[in-house]
């Protein structure tokens, strides 16, 4: 496999066995090969998440082996809500909800340190509100004003 990076691509923050090892101790993983397994299903499941420039520029700030995976994925339709994302990514791993949840944090962390916090903002704002959560970020919605 060719790993040059593209005259156009910005160079990531950190390599894959960075973002792996970052996933790692997030995740108090016992191997990388556990870390290497977290980051490929929760990529995969947010790529059937994101559409459109915020997933493009978000393949653009991972490193190569994590855009590819991110982007190998047919985006959905309808979107999951946050539990709806990590009961979908437990039943195709074939894990419980809490070990889908535990991975969806230890990678989105690694994620949330790459993307830029507008990038994170314009992402969140596509999703349905309690995926903040799901990328440590905390979402307080405003009161709608009734109208007069």
């Amino acid at each position: 496999m060719y790993h040059q990076p593209r005259p156009d691509r910005p160079t990531p923050a950190m390599t894959f066995d960075q973002m792996l090892e970052r996933v790692r101790y997030e995740g108090a993983y016992p191997t990388r090969e556990r870390a290497a397994e977290a980051v490929h299903h929760v990529l995969s499941a947010l790529g059937r998440q994101l559409t459109g420039d915020e997933r493009v520029d978000l393949a653009q700030c991972l490193p190569v082996e994590a855009a590819l995976t991110l982007t190998a994925q047919i985006p959905d339709t309808q979107h999951l809500t946050g539990w709806g994302f990590v009961k979908d990514l437990a039943a195709r791993t074939g894990v419980s909800p809490a070990i889908a949840r535990w991975d969806t944090g230890a990678v989105l962390s690694a994620v949330t340190a790459l993307a830029d916090p507008g990038l994170l903002a314009r992402i969140l704002q596509g999703l349905p509100d309690d995926y903040a959560l799901l990328f440590g970020q905390a979402r307080l919605r405003r009161p709608q004003r009734a109208a007069a």
